[in-house]
């Protein structure tokens, strides 16, 4: 996994509108890069949700969003307009995002093991230098943890 004090990897991916997101063109913003399992699941849209809740207030803060999951380019676009999502999500469908910060790996659930995404924040400053990385957001207080990790 990256680290504090990495910098962004310099990969990029589509988004739900099909546009190249660069993720370490951070332009003197900070930078949140969120990797979530799955679109339009309970947990998921209860983090995205709070993310656009409290949108406005990450804008003032000079902080960019973009949200990262395995899922397709149009199962993006259905969850963005479901839920009204201003900040892109990249389809890595072939999880080279993923796997560069490495949040790729054995997961439980129920029972059961498998590969998944582990949900996981990353937040970078103005020079796109890791700065904290979050390893069990609380979805529906996200943004608040955001904001405060960046202020402190």
């Amino acid at each position: 996994m990256i680290e504090i004090g990495n910098q962004i990897p310099k990969v990029n991916g589509l988004d739900q509108l099909g546009e190249t997101v660069h993720l370490a063109d951070h332009k003197g913003k900070k930078t949140v890069i969120y990797f979530y399992p799955k679109d339009d699941t309970p947990g998921c849209t209860a983090q995205a949700c709070n993310i656009r809740d409290n949108y406005e207030l990450l804008l003032e803060e000079n902080i960019r969003i973009i949200g990262v999951s395995a899922d397709s380019s149009s199962s993006h676009a259905k969850f963005t307009k479901k839920y009204d999502l201003p900040f892109p999500l990249i389809a890595d469908t072939d999880k080279e995002i993923i796997n560069a910060f490495g949040v790729w790996g054995e997961k439980k659930f129920m029972g059961k093991t498998y590969d998944g995404i582990h949900r996981t924040t990353f937040l970078a400053n103005e020079l796109g230098e890791i700065i904290s990385i979050i390893t069990k957001p609380n979805t529906k207080e996200h943004s608040k943890e955001i904001i405060e990790l960046f202020n402190n």
